[in-house]
């Protein structure tokens, strides 16, 4: 539906497109886990490939 060829792009790669575009935008890594399911933090970081200092640092900057 989004002339995406089916074969290079699966269910999963989209999942982790999307969340990785909401932590761009926002810098908001809690909603992030929110969105994965995921219980630890440190799961939603090293699943978006960002260093873990960084993505303490913006975590700690917002309040949930």
């Amino acid at each position: 539906m989004i002339d995406l060829n089916p074969s290079a792009y699966a269910t999963h790669s989209l999942r982790r497109t999307k969340v990785a575009e909401i932590y761009k935008r926002t810098g908001n890594l809690r909603a992030c886990q929110l969105l994965l399911g995921h219980g630890k933090l440190e799961s939603t970081v090293r699943y978006l490939g960002i260093e873990v200092d960084e993505a303490l640092e913006i975590s700690e900057q917002i309040d949930l």
